[in-house]
């Protein structure tokens, strides 16, 4: 699965998409991008195709990536606390409030959630968020 705003980079993988990220908060994993591209495309791609539901596909998934990351890198990626805010469809996040309504936010999948949770954050270029709202066909205030 991925979303059409980040169409530019599908088959090259130069940067870690959505459901690859979704994946590793999952996990409690944090791949930094440099991490990310020293993996070869064959492993990107499984990253990016391997399902991560379950208890012992998340396991899997943390075993495989952190093989594979510290024999292209001599380094693990780091381990992280996640608060799954986007798992919450009672509340929207203080950086998407002003952006949509509850009724629209409670529609959406965990993973479109996630993506506007990653999207909003302040630091972020926010260049993607006018696409991803447009693309979950969100209607913004105003």
């Amino acid at each position: 699965m991925v979303f059409e705003f980040e169409r530019d980079f599908v088959g090259n993988w130069q940067c870690i998409p959505m459901v690859v990220r979704y994946r590793l908060d999952t996990c409690g994993i944090k791949l930094k991008l440099t991490h990310w591209q020293a993996l070869p495309l064959n492993q990107r791609q499984w990253l990016v195709d391997t399902p991560c539901d379950t208890l012992a596909q998340q396991k899997q998934y943390i075993q495989q990536l952190q093989t594979w990351v510290m024999g292209q890198t001599g380094q693990t990626a780091k381990e992280i606390l996640v608060n799954p805010v986007w798992l919450n469809a009672q509340e929207i996040p203080p950086d998407l409030a002003q952006v949509i309504p509850l009724s629209q936010w409670q529609r959406l999948t965990f993973l479109q959630r996630f993506a506007l949770v990653k999207l909003s954050r302040p630091g972020h270029d926010h260049r993607n968020l006018p696409l991803a709202l447009q693309e979950f066909g969100l209607e913004t205030p105003g």
